[in-house]
């Protein structure tokens, strides 16, 4: 992931990335060893260590992604690899919980199948996969910047849940969240980073609505959480 703003990996989270940490339960991270598929700048390994985890491993597809997490999670629990979501750099049976928040969307079309089989791979009997995807409906779709201009890929439920029953994993937990403030923070961020090259505005009021559409589980219609045990 570049690092075009100078970001850095904090605690202090919010909206989505707050929603996807409290949608993972305390117990599939304490004293386990998890994987971020996607780690980008490593917020997940922060907020991982703080809920006592044993270990947790970070992929991320060149060196130079994994640039800003490796100068800043500086922890013997924490481990950065460079591999992809459908060829993981990890052993077989090896990991207890594994995460992948709004990357399903970004690997070739078509590929799915085998991201979802490499999960259900790295994954213990009884281990646990949680992801998040862009959810496909019109007005998510239509008001996101990104499937204009790049064809963003956004799924349904149904389809999500299909990939992991036919991967070896049972269906656990499902809900949907994120609704106007999220587009907003959609088109904050492109036009702030990709068009005036600076950070997005107004963050923290923006932030603080987030963190209260976010509360509203269920009632959003712009991202899918899930959640998957390996059979």
């Amino acid at each position: 992931m570049r690092n075009i703003l100078s970001e850095e990996p904090t605690e202090a989270i919010h909206g989505r990335l707050l929603f996807s940490a409290s949608f993972v339960s305390d117990a599939d991270i304490e004293d386990k060893k998890v994987l971020d598929i996607g780690c980008g700048f490593g917020w997940f390994e922060l907020y991982a260590l703080g809920k006592k985890v044993c270990r947790v491993i970070g992929v991320e597809p060149s060196d130079n992604d994994l640039q800003t997490a490796r100068r800043f999670l500086d922890d013997p629990r924490v481990s950065l690899m460079v591999g992809g979501a459908t060829n993981l750099p990890v052993d077989d049976a090896s990991i207890d919980t594994v995460v992948c928040w709004e990357v399903l969307e970004h690997i070739p079309k078509g590929s799915e199948p085998r991201m979802f089989t490499e999960a259900a791979r790295v994954l213990c009997d009884g281990g646990v996969f949680y992801l998040s995807t862009p959810n496909r409906s019109f007005l998510s779709t239509i008001l996101d910047p990104a499937w204009t201009l790049v064809g963003h890929r956004h799924y349904r439920v149904e389809e999500v849940r299909r990939l992991a029953v036919e991967t070896g994993f049972k269906a656990v937990a499902f809900c949907r969240a994120g609704g106007w403030w999220e587009v907003l923070g959609w088109w904050n961020l492109y036009i702030s980073k990709w068009v005036l090259r600076r950070k997005p505005l107004f963050v923290n009021a923006i932030e603080r609505r987030l963190d209260v559409e976010y509360g509203l589980n269920n009632k959003g219609f712009t991202n899918n959480f899930c959640k998957f045990v390996k059979e």
